[in-house]
């Protein structure tokens, strides 16, 4: 690979200025990594390999069919009946309670397939809903079945398979542990499979038969035996209620019985590997028109694009446990546009990544600095820093497990971008550029602890280079009790460092992650003036942080209509990294709960001391904040009525003291599934922000509103419309798509960017900026090791 053996051509010490600076830092790395590598050992000694053995549950064998299935969405045949269901208990509205239903899930497996059978028994019928025929749909107000499966058993990531009565199917990847925040979500719903479904509505309920083939699962296979995690969850809309197995308790929150760690293990014997290999022509053809300023400023003109594109992506089982991906001519015109935002903070905002190629594991590559802040963000390849697309000539990348080792490398090159300058002449605003990645780590001491490496590496053709590592381990003592430290630096051409710290970034942490009864967060973090991780994120440059979270969380039991809340302080203390000064403090105490009814919400009051160096502009608009020192309070809240509901919605609010002035904002999203043919959504914030003693005032709005049409599961039109006041302009998204099968894809998509205020500038602006229509087309065939070659 290009990027492993280039680095040590250009990233030379006197690039970094000399090499009394070079032994500095590899010092400070060394230094580091001993105390590191001590602090494991003692850890080892004191606590021993099994100081964790109580949480682990006895495994269940899983049984090989020892007959043929009918798979038509009913569980009846003599194979199903001689095997055991999985007894499942319910998790809400009142944990450890006999669930009101039966739910009988019976799993098995052949040399190809992993089948799920489960009958879902209903004592009044008229209760079952389904309310959409949309892929991935994630609506609360469908019966739901889920299953999870820890395939690596790394008690970490997961893949989740779930269906509705209607046989809809979605999937996704759990990261984390699901170990997130409350506004964060626990996995990444972007992420697709192949797998089939069927599904069956009768007089006493519903049943379902998944069927998965092994080829789309990862595992690794010791002494005949592979072992998986596995959890299984029936929703019940009806009565907002929600059954698990195995008996995970809501010890850490809403999404508790997400959490790979709490798993049953089960463990399938004599299982033939299977190395897939899909691979996925697309063509796609097009024509965009869009208007540019012409050289002289005076007016613009016209400029009509056809487009004729043909690319590759190929995914390769090398082994059970690891794969390849591959892609040539990469194009992602399918992936939906990200929501506009107003920023009001001066810290930069983190969009999440959607495209399919990065999503498999991705958490192998997460190394994460605190908030999104992270050494690697996919999202900085194939998209520059302003959003704008840029053609990936292709890459290729592997991930897997190999026993305790997780392993991850990504290799990929992009072309130059350019832009027409104000004088009307082509420019090259970005050359092309080469990115890996390269991610190592190990379980240590018990199944939820580890130690890693990450290497990072961004050269362009020009000449140009940032290069980056990090090591990093995360450690579980006891209970729920975890250190987290990690120490990065950066080095990129032109960048003159004076000692070890300016290229550094270190962080430690100690976390008790319960949600139930005393949790608590400890944290220190630093970002030297010239750290700076050129395929990574960072919210914030040139700083250090003290930052602590205290909370207490309550389970009142079955006599509240409470099911849980929490109360919390966070403390959050910033300051330059170059003089010590005060950059901003925070203090924000809340309370956050769910009902058993299904409502959530939080509310919250800040404190908020923020010392400014610079102007702080506010949005596009001549709003501005000057340097000094301010303190003011914030109020926060949020509302989220019962997704179990066809229609439902979601408000926040943000109001108060805003530095010497005052802000109002509110953001909706209300959703109404008017059948599951039809859903109809939208988006609104409301941004108010004004400064009486200097006469200035910021009013935006940002509205925007999504239709959805399925005619069933395989055909749906989508249409995105969004107006935002900030920049006067409209932004449209109109989608047609057919999935007959996994695998195959045609799409029909039309995307307009629309100008509202055309005398706002000189020379006026043309109506609208940008048109394009495309239609898109993949095929996946399909091949593997046992079977002949065939088409999905």
């Amino acid at each position: 690979m290009y990027w492993l053996f280039k680095p040590y051509n250009v990233l030379n010490f006197k690039d970094m200025n000399d090499i009394s600076l070079s032994s500095n830092w590899l010092s400070l790395g060394s230094r580091f990594w001993f105390f590191f590598a001590f602090l494991i050992y003692s850890i080892n000694n004191i606590y021993g390999q099994n100081s964790l053995t109580s949480d682990i549950k006895q495994a269940v064998i899983i049984q090989r069919l020892d007959q043929p299935v009918n798979f038509n969405g009913v569980p009846d045949e003599p194979a199903w009946n001689s095997i055991s269901p999985f007894q499942m208990i319910m998790f809400s509205p009142v944990f450890g309670k006999e669930p009101t239903e039966t739910t009988e899930t019976r799993i098995a497996y052949d040399n190809d397939n992993l089948y799920v059978g489960v009958k879902l028994l209903c004592q009044d019928p008229s209760m079952i809903r389904s309310t959409s025929f949309k892929r991935d749909y994630t609506g609360g107000n469908c019966d739901w079945f889920m299953l999870i499966l820890d395939t690596y058993n790394d008690k970490e990531n997961a893949f989740v398979f779930a269906t509705t009565p209607d046989a809809l199917r979605w999937d996704a990847n759990i990261l984390k542990d699901a170990n997130v925040d409350q506004d964060q979500s626990p996995f990444n719903r972007s992420w697709n499979s192949f797998w089939d479904v069927k599904t069956k509505v009768g007089n006493d309920g519903w049943t379902l038969e998944m069927r998965i083939p092994l080829s789309s699962l990862r595992f690794q296979e010791v002494n005949g035996e592979v072992k998986m995690g596995l959890i299984n969850l029936r929703w019940i809309p009806a009565k907002n209620e929600t059954d698990v197995y195995p008996a995970i308790p809501p010890n850490w929150g809403r999404v508790s019985f997400l959490k790979p760690s709490q798993a049953q293990e089960v463990i399938l014997r004599d299982v033939k590997a299977v190395r897939p290999l899909y691979v996925a022509p697309y063509a796609l053809a097009g024509y965009e028109r869009r208007y540019e300023l012409k050289g002289d400023n005076t007016s613009y003109q016209r400029i009509d694009k056809p487009a004729f594109e043909a690319g590759l992506d190929l995914k390769y089982g090398l082994s059970s446990n690891m794969i390849l991906d591959l892609t040539v001519n990469t194009d992602f015109a399918q992936i939906e546009a990200d929501d506009q935002q107003i920023n009001l903070t001066r810290f930069s905002l983190y969009f999440p990544e959607k495209r399919t190629f990065f999503l498999e594991r991705a958490s192998i590559f997460d190394f994460t600095m605190g908030g999104t802040n992270n050494l690697f963000y996919s999202r900085r390849i194939g998209l520059s820093n302003y959003g704008d697309p840029i053609r990936i000539y292709g890459g290729a990348r592997i991930i897997g497990r190999m026993g305790k080792w997780d392993i991850g490398l990504l290799d990929m090159q992009t072309a130059p971008l350019w832009k027409k300058s104000s004088m009307g002449v082509q420019e090259q605003v970005m050359p092309s550029e080469n990115f890996g990645v390269l991610r190592i780590r190990r379980q240590v001491l018990n199944e939820n602890s580890y130690i890693g490496i990450m290497l990072t590496n961004r050269i362009g053709v020009n000449g140009t280079f940032n290069t980056a590592y990090g090591i990093d381990g995360l450690i579980r003592f006891f209970g729920e009790d975890y250190l987290d430290l990690k120490l990065s630096q950066t080095f990129e051409n032109g960048v003159k460092n004076h000692n070890a710290s300016q290229p550094t970034k270190l962080m430690l942490t100690w976390e008790r992650r319960s949600k139930k009864g005393l949790g608590y967060f400890l944290g220190y973090a630093q970002s030297g003036i010239n750290y700076n991780p050129g395929i990574g994120f960072e919210m914030l440059d040139n700083y250090t942080v003290i930052s602590g979270v205290l909370r207490y969380g309550w389970l009142p039991g079955e006599s509240s209509k409470l099911y849980s809340h929490t109360i919390l302080n966070d403390f959050v203390y910033r300051t330059n990294i170059d003089n010590g000064s005060l950059l901003t403090l925070t203090n924000t105490t809340s309370w956050s709960f769910q009902t058993k009814s299904q409502y959530s919400g939080s509310f919250n009051m800040a404190y908020n001391i923020e010392n400014l160096r610079d102007t702080l502009k506010i949005c596009e608009s001549e709003v501005v904040v000057p340097p000094g020192r301010y303190k003011f309070i914030s109020l926060k809240g949020s509302i989220v009525t019962p997704p179990s509901k066809s229609f439902y919605t979601m408000i926040m609010t943000d109001a108060g003291q805003y530095f010497d002035g005052m802000r109002i904002s509110v953001h909706m999203e209300p959703t109404w599934n008017v059948s599951k043919h039809f859903e109809i959504g939208g988006t609104y914030n409301f941004d108010w922000v004004t400064f009486k003693t200097k006469n200035q005032e910021m009013v935006n709005h940002i509205a925007g509103i999504k239709v959805l049409y399925m005619l069933d599961t395989r055909l749906s039109f989508s249409a995105f419309v969004q107006y935002n006041t900030a920049v006067h302009g409209i932004i449209s998204n109109f989608r047609f798509k057919y999935n007959p099968k996994e695998g195959t894809d045609l799409y029909l998509v039309y995307n307009e960017g629309r100008n509202t205020d055309l005398g706002r500038e000189i020379p006026h602006l043309p109506a609208y900026n940008s048109r394009a229509v495309m239609v898109k087309y993949t095929y996946t065939f399909t091949y593997n090791m046992v079977k002949r070659s065939s088409a999905l």
